[in-house]
């Protein structure tokens, strides 16, 4: 390790830990400060923990296959979030209040992925490509490989129909959707171990010899752990008293304020990403994470609710059904807007404007008028894309080699 390296990986460590400490201190010691305090100190340390996940999961990106790297990557970035929901659901099992929290922060986590990760990472990476080539760039190409993971998507987005039509989460859903997460880990588990580009602290540590490095991914991962477990029901119980306080829905609060803290740190590495140049591997990162958060975060939450002590389905009401259906609208129409495996400037721009354009809309009228604007861009998608769609729906069946139809084209295309 260089000293440059070393004092990178201290700075970092000793910035988090002024950030975690408070929260601990708060909790060990049973304090109880009001709910806004209470929401700053622990959403800071859930940030911090956040942050000490994502450098040791790129970290460990050099000991795993490339696609199950990605992959597990995505998921750990969101393990906050995670926490945070389950703890609703499960609450939730035996306090109907809190079923409104768990599909608030289901949905609005998957939503700020789609509608503002996507496509924030692909404009930064379509700026750079143009800074670079000195060139007018209009389209991000992803890998071959990608299909796989949107073949895995595109199915989870059409069984989660299944949700707004019944007005409930059941657990056989449930289950169903954390077996399709299995077998999506299985799938990108056959991949071979690539050398990630690292940067930042995730570098400082790629850099320590094999065995310091792994004791250190391995340490991170624990350490944010307690932390996040410790830290997530008083960040969670805080987010609703501090709206309660404030005068503000606590619905919209949890939906989302909970995710932006949580995903923070995996925005902010993928957009680093995008600025060096590298807009292909953030963008399949988030891609990666969406398909965690539509399977594993939702397939959990009625594992959560029943264990709570609720029945075999977390059944929602009227306003939890129209934001479920304007995810999945949503949803349908990232996949089928790229199913070429091209990520155009327009989409990013549309996708943008339509997750803008949510917040002054409060009826039921407007929410469904909305999902009626990404269900037409999605039909519009899938017939421009129509020759791509069955070999994405048979690309998570497929070995990597032959997932893809097409050959391999460059990362930029005019």
């Amino acid at each position: 390790m260089t000293r440059t390296h070393g004092r990178t990986l201290a700075r970092s460590l000793i910035t988090t830990a002024l950030f975690i400490v408070p929260a601990l201190v708060v909790r060990i010691a049973g304090l109880h400060p009001n709910p806004v305090a209470a929401l700053v100190i622990y959403g800071a340390a859930v940030v911090a923990a956040s942050f000490l996940l994502a450098w040791a999961a790129e970290a460990a990106q050099i000991d795993v296959s490339g696609g199950l790297a990605i992959a597990v990557l995505a998921l750990i970035a969101v393990l906050p979030e995670y926490a945070v929901d389950l703890y609703y659901a499960y609450t939730a099992g035996h306090n109907p209040d809190y079923v409104q929290f768990a599909a608030a922060n289901m949905t609005g986590s998957n939503r700020l992925l789609m509608g503002v990760g996507w496509p924030v990472v692909v404009l930064v990476g379509l700026w750079v490509a143009r800074k670079m080539s000195g060139r007018k760039v209009a389209a991000m190409a992803l890998e071959p490989g990608n299909r796989v993971e949107l073949g895995f998507l595109l199915i989870a987005g059409v069984v989660a129909f299944v949700i707004p039509a019944t007005g409930q989460i059941h657990l056989v859903l449930g289950v169903a959707l954390l077996a399709w997460f299995g077998f999506y880990l299985y799938k990108m588990s056959r991949g071979e171990v690539e050398e990630p580009d690292l940067v930042g602290t995730a570098a400082a540590i790629g850099v320590l010899p094999t065995r310091a490095r792994r004791s250190t991914v391995v340490a991170l991962f624990v350490i944010a752990g307690a932390v996040i477990l410790m830290c997530a029901e008083p960040f969670a119980e805080s987010l609703i008293g501090a709206g309660a306080e404030l005068g503000i829905d606590q619905f919209l609060l949890v939906q989302w304020l909970a995710p932006l803290a949580s995903e923070a740190p995996e925005f902010i590495i993928a957009i680093i990403f995008a600025s060096r140049g590298n807009g292909t591997a953030a963008i399949a990162t988030l891609i990666s994470s969406k398909v965690n958060q539509w399977t594993l975060l939702m397939g959990s939450l009625p594992i959560a609710y029943v264990a709570g002590g609720g029945g075999p389905a977390l059944v929602l009401d009227g306003r939890q059904i129209e934001e479920v259906l304007l995810t999945a609208t949503q949803t349908m129409m990232g996949i089928a807007l790229i199913l070429a495996l091209r990520f155009h400037r327009y989409t990013a721009l549309a996708l943008l404007a339509l997750f803008v354009v949510q917040f002054p809309i409060t009826s039921t009228d407007g929410r469904l008028v909305l999902c009626g604007g990404y269900a037409v861009l999605a039909l519009i998608g899938f017939v421009i894309n129509r020759h791509h769609l069955a070999v994405t729906l048979r690309a998570p069946f497929r070995s990597a080699e032959i997932a893809d139809d097409t050959a391999a084209e460059p990362a930029l295309a005019r």
